[in-house]
């Protein structure tokens, strides 16, 4: 069931895509951003899409939010891949922005992603209710910002330069901003568009972003480029403390599956009905596998 909600969500998510970039000019910047938000398991758009529909909301209003945090995550990737931050050729298994086009249109692309997705969950189609549009915006601006993933870029780039690698506490603090408040964000957006309580989507999706993050590093010491999709092995050429570095392979895969149990009692409230996201849970540990 969950495979094919996956699927079915991406196949949504790109359809979403398609239409709103076809609604802008023909240009070389537009080209970037389709190709920036080509492929990926969208796993953000899911878990917008799945929460939405755990609380009553229709997919067409949740398909706005669902297409947003991926065009914002899809901005972080493009910015991510740099040559000024982690310099890589490739991304999804395709030759990244700045690779296919240059440095000054990956910048653009990346900018434009961004405001694509407050545009996105600005609309009128996400809810019918301003003050529910203005919650999630602020959401996003907080999770994507200095207080959530930019600023754990921000510690990740301190990070290459410090004279002493970081701790296990300070690598936790440092992934829960870059990868886990944009995927708290995405958990929590059917909730807040129901004007639910958030609460019980939040414990999850703090336990599953910190597990998706050990499961890429994971990843990046036992997987190869083509099945990953990027490069692989970077983290330990250049030295950087990881989970993995610091826990040892086996405890952070132990480590990243009690994360998932955590998740997954969190849901307790919901019964039956959250079963996928459970799924979508697990499914982070076993790519790492």
């Amino acid at each position: 069931m969950f495979a094919d909600r996956l699927s079915a969500s991406a196949q949504a998510i790109q359809k979403h895509f398609d239409l709103v970039l076809a609604a802008l000019d023909n240009v070389p910047v537009v080209d970037a951003m389709a190709h920036a938000t080509h492929g990926g398991k969208r796993l953000r758009g899911f878990l917008v899409l799945e929460s939405a529909r755990l609380h009553g909301i229709d997919a067409t209003h949740a398909i706005w939010p669902a297409t947003a945090i991926e065009a914002l995550h899809a901005y972080s990737l493009v910015h991510d891949d740099l040559p000024c931050m982690d310099d890589d050729d490739m991304r999804r298994g395709r030759p990244t922005v700045h690779k296919k086009w240059d440095e000054a249109t990956a910048v653009l692309a990346g900018d434009a992603l961004q405001t694509l997705a407050f545009e996105l969950v600005s609309r009128a189609e996400t809810s019918a209710k301003p003050s529910v549009r203005a919650d999630l915006v602020l959401r996003l601006a907080r999770a994507s910002g200095v207080q959530g993933m930019v600023l754990g870029q921000a510690l990740d780039i301190a990070a290459e330069t410090a004279a002493e690698p970081l701790t296990l506490a300070e690598i936790t603090t440092l992934q829960q901003g870059k990868t886990g408040a944009l995927i708290e964000w995405s958990a929590t957006a059917g909730a807040a568009m129901a004007e639910a309580d958030t609460t019980p989507l939040q414990s999850y999706a703090r336990a599953l972003g910190l597990a998706f993050q050990i499961a890429d590093d994971v990843l990046d010491v036992t997987g190869d480029s083509a099945t990953v999709g990027k490069a692989v092995g970077k983290d330990a050429s250049a030295g950087k403390a990881t989970f993995v570095s610091l826990l040892g392979l086996d405890t952070a895969r132990q480590r990243a599956a009690d994360l998932i149990d955590e998740a997954c009692d969190s849901l307790a409230g919901y019964g039956n009905d959250a079963n996928t996201l459970k799924e979508a849970a697990r499914f982070v540990v076993t790519r790492a596998h």
